[in-house]
């Protein structure tokens, strides 16, 4: 994880670097080279995910992936990225820093000494800690994100409340007429004004319940595995931890906990994406319901595989990163 020198057992980067400070900016500023960096890498299999959980007419990833390029050409799987470049990279340095900070003041409580290496219950307190408070910055970011994601060139009628404008002799199904029609959001600065007009700033913060139920377990099983890979990893107790070993435990720790995540995540994009205009879920357990009626269980596993590929290379980039620029800022 982030600052392994002080805390446990995988003292891998920066381990010569040890101090008794209980707060430090060092970590956030990491977590934000970090957090750009595994956007850029993450971004188009993150859209292919969003589209499978919150759209309709994807068989599986690779249909998903063709369709979006044929319909929208390499393009596709970057829409809505600006947004995630700038508020994404803001909101893995408050993670990484957070659970960082969070750690050391867990050990100067515990133990009196903020380098003390943290047991594995502290871990798990801090992993759940830093898991509820992402969701505060992190709700509104995902809203953003998923809505410009699920933008394609076709507006169904059903979108635009057309059902019923047609003649009634008419032997066309509603749901299979398109027309084509701008993005309903140019951007995301106006996807956030339009939200707040047509939701308020609770609009913002919709499908965060979800959120929480995500991150809180997710985070555990994301910081905690990354550990326990690294001790294994590692050849000896007093041996720095190779970048390899990083890249490689990043990436395991990454895919675990998208994996894991897979149903409350699609509970999420699902509530994020449902608009306004045509409300689809009251919230969360009309969503499940609904989902599971109407779709059955697999619903929810619906994008776990893009989860398990996509969640390898944005950990692996995100933990490498982070630790090597944390290496870079303590050799001063």
């Amino acid at each position: 994880m982030k600052r392994v020198d002080e805390r446990r057992e995988v003292k891998g980067l920066g381990e010569k670097m040890q101090t008794s400070k209980s707060f430090r900016m060092d970590d956030f500023i990491a977590g934000l080279i970090g957090g750009a960096s595994s956007v850029v890498v993450g971004h188009p299999l993150d859209t292919v995910k969003t589209r499978l959980q919150a759209g309709k007419g994807y068989k599986n990833m690779l249909h998903c992936i063709l369709t979006i390029y044929r319909k929208e050409t390499v393009m596709g799987f970057f829409k809505g990225m600006s947004f995630p470049l700038a508020s994404i990279t803001v909101y893995n340095s408050a993670v990484f820093g957070f659970f960082s900070n969070t750690q050391r003041l867990i050990s100067k409580y515990r133990y009196g000494d903020g380098r003390h290496p943290c047991g594995m219950m502290d871990l798990t307190l801090a992993s759940m800690l830093t898991g509820l408070v992402s969701v505060g910055l992190g709700a509104p970011v995902d809203l953003v994100k998923i809505r410009l994601q699920m933008q394609t060139q076709m507006v169904l009628a059903e979108n635009l409340n057309l059902a019923g404008s047609l003649s009634s002799g008419s032997n066309m199904p509603l749901r299979s007429i398109a027309m084509p029609s701008q993005s309903l959001y140019r951007g995301p600065i106006h996807c956030i004004s339009s939200t707040l007009q047509t939701e308020g700033l609770q609009g913002l913060y919709r499908g965060a319940g979800a959120m929480i139920l995500r991150d809180v377990p997710g985070y555990t099983l994301y910081f905690i595995p990354y550990t326990l890979f690294c001790n294994l990893l590692k050849p000896d107790a007093s041996s720095n931890l190779h970048p390899g070993a990083i890249w490689l435990a990043g990436g395991l720790a990454g895919s675990i906990s998208w994996v894991t995540a897979t149903p409350a995540d699609v509970v999420k994009s699902r509530l994020q994406a449902d608009a306004a205009l045509q409300r689809k879920y009251k919230g969360i357990v009309h969503c499940i319901v609904h989902s599971y009626r109407t779709e059955g269980a697999q619903v929810f596993f619906r994008g776990a595989s893009v989860n398990a590929i996509r969640g390898f290379p944005m950990s692996s980039t995100m933990f490498l990163t982070y630790e090597l620029s944390l290496q870079f800022f303590r050799s001063f």
